[in-house]
């Protein structure tokens, strides 16, 4: 048996195998960072900022390549992996710990996740991601094949504002003052965005022409129309 890894269209480890699982390490990743808050240029921002846009770029190359019934499939298989994360993490916090253990307070810090947070980072996660896999599909009917910085930047744009409303306000209303919240969801809105734009749209044309070079649901010449 060969040693190297086959990337077939048939193989059980293909391309939409590798896309799937780097979309949902990305996502974990994320809710994991996000306990974190960093400062960017005088900004307060949890630090899965840096992570999450690349979150939303793999979902573009899902829908991009696959669709967006199968990338819709994928994003609700995050949301049960998120969950279980959330699930047993909380779990790990209430198990029983030896005297001598100082490290209880820091490991309930990091994952027992307050309910409205959790609920919002739902909330956020499964309207913005599916709202962003659905717009690119919408905006490919008028760009075809090409423009695809187009609708990875305009899904964006478009997911991103259900995601950071979503989760702001179920999550933060009452609890920071109204100007407060408004400035928290602009600039996180508009730094994601960015993120996107400046660094995920680039990955997302490498790792669509990567998916889409010998693989069965490519009509035959259709890559080279993609830019």
């Amino acid at each position: 048996m060969s040693d190297q890894i086959n990337m077939d269209a048939g193989s059980p480890f293909n391309k939409f195998t590798v896309i799937t699982s780097l979309y949902i390490i990305l996502l974990i990743i994320s809710n994991l960072m996000a306990t974190k808050l960093v400062t960017f240029w005088g900004m307060v921002l949890p630090a899965a900022v840096i992570a999450y846009p690349l979150c939303f770029m793999t979902g573009d190359v899902l829908t991009e390549v696959w669709g967006y019934k199968t990338a819709k499939k994928v994003i609700w298989l995050g949301f049960f992996a998120n969950f279980l994360l959330v699930v047993w993490t909380n779990i790990g916090v209430y198990m029983p710990y030896p005297d001598f253990w100082q490290g209880q307070e820091h490991y309930k810090f990091i994952f027992n996740a307050v309910p409205r947070i959790t609920l919002a980072s739902f909330a956020g996660y499964i309207f913005g991601e599916l709202t962003n896999s659905w717009s690119l599909e919408f905006i490919k009917k008028f760009t075809g094949e090409r423009f695809l910085f187009i609708r990875t930047i305009g899904s964006s744009v478009i997911g991103q504002v259900l995601d950071t409303l979503f989760f702001f306000t179920i999550g933060f209303y009452g609890t920071v003052p109204n100007k407060v919240l408004i400035t928290m969801i602009v600039t996180q809105y508009l730094f994601k965005v960015a993120c996107e734009a400046l660094g995920g749209t680039p990955l997302a044309y490498m790792l669509v022409k990567w998916a889409k070079k010998d693989n069965s649901v490519t009509p035959p010449g259709s890559l080279s129309n993609c830019i």
